[in-house]
């Protein structure tokens, strides 16, 4: 069923501010206009006290809802997007973890057709390219070089597909990489990494234009060797945060959002068990324990590393406005418009004319309470 043509809230988020009251017209899957004050009639459908946000757009998302994207089957692949779906996520990236050559070159195949069908926004490649230093959560074994012909031949399996791939530019080959894949109109991301400071403005010289999980499976900052996160901090290149209180303490938020106005991205690196309980799962080859929503890899310690997390948007959003202290504008345009921005997805990601009429409605506690695509309520 197609929303009402004309909604009015207490609050709707555009990327230049908070409309209090507001109030946006819709005509099909489109935003058709968007004001603030009394609206021009009538409206349809009054969410009173609610506050309306873009559909959140995220980048580096590797499950939910007890499935994941690493089988590459369309079947999981849904499960994965409606489960975020419901959770405000209306644009999301497939992210795949590293696994043999040949199992990522079938995944990332199968996962193209849903890319071109629109459910997904595209594939993202974290691996096989990292540094064994800083594998995280992959498999080492299966942790490559980026010669060309392994490049072209991941970018061809997806024809267009793939629009992200995250490496780390030190390793033999690295910057090469970088310049392959942003000349074939892929974001190059720089993460997994244990580059110096000068490899990785190399690498940002490069071409790469995003920093994956920022602080995280990354040389650390220090003083005397600022590493990747100085180099990523002063440059113009876009950074992800995983605000789930797991992988970031809240000053190291607001810290990284006054020093990058505009180009802080929020992703969730969700892994199957967002949406689910804690239990035991696979994130690729590699066996996951979920405890108490701490996704960490299987070492019968229950101190493993981290192995994403079990965030969903809806709740960095919230943990980073209520727990964080960050504004709620700056909020939505890093869980949102800066994100769409980044992959060049003019379509989503801000609530202004044009746009699909992709639409968040949170409640006073920010709990999502309709989530609307293209137009059509998904969920209420």
């Amino acid at each position: 069923m197609l929303v009402a043509d004309l909604l009015t809230s207490a609050q709707v988020v555009t990327p230049e501010r908070v409309l209090a009251p507001g109030w946006l017209l819709v005509d099909g899957d489109r935003i058709a206009e968007v004001g603030e004050g009394a609206p021009p009639r009538s409206p349809d459908l009054d969410l009173d006290a609610a506050t309306v946000v873009p559909g959140f757009v995220d980048l580096h998302v590797h499950g939910g809802g007890g499935a994941s994207f690493d089988t590459g089957t369309a079947d999981s692949a849904l499960t994965v997007a409606d489960a975020h779906l419901a959770h405000g996520t209306t644009s999301m990236a497939a992210s795949l973890v590293t696994d043999t050559h040949d199992r990522m070159i079938d995944a990332v195949r199968e996962l193209a057709e849903l890319v071109r069908d629109g459910r997904l926004a595209g594939v993202h490649l974290e691996g096989p390219w990292l540094s064994p230093r800083r594998s995280g959560a992959h498999q080492p074994g299966s942790l490559s070089v980026p010669d060309p012909a392994s490049v072209e031949s991941l970018l061809a399996a997806g024809d267009g597909a793939v629009r992200m791939v995250t490496l780390a530019p030190e390793l033999p080959g690295g910057i090469d990489a970088v310049r392959q894949l942003t000349n074939a109109g892929v974001v190059a991301a720089i993460g997994h990494t244990d580059a110096t400071y000068d490899v990785t403005r190399e690498a940002l010289d490069a071409g790469a234009r995003l920093g994956t999980h920022l602080f995280n499976a990354m040389r650390p900052l220090h003083h005397r060797d600022p590493g990747p996160v100085g180099a990523l901090l002063e440059s113009s290149a876009d950074v992800e945060l995983i605000a789930d209180g797991v992988h970031l303490h809240p000053a190291v938020l607001r810290t990284v959002f006054a020093a990058k106005p505009g180009h802080c991205i929020l992703v969730t690196d969700a892994m199957a068990a967002a949406g689910a309980p804690d239990g035991d799962y696979q994130l690729g080859p590699m066996a996951i324990e979920v405890r108490d929503g701490v996704a960490r890899l299987a070492d019968g310690t229950g101190n493993g590393a981290i192995a994403g997390s079990t965030l969903t948007m809806d709740a960095a959003v919230r943990y980073a406005v209520r727990t964080a202290g960050l504004p709620l504008l700056d909020v939505v345009h890093a869980a949102s418009t800066a994100p769409a921005r980044a992959w060049g997805l003019c379509d989503v990601g801000a609530i202004e004319p044009g746009r699909r009429a992709d639409l968040v409605v949170l409640d006073a506690d920010l709990d999502v309470v309709r989530v609307m695509r293209a137009g059509t309520c998904v969920s209420r």
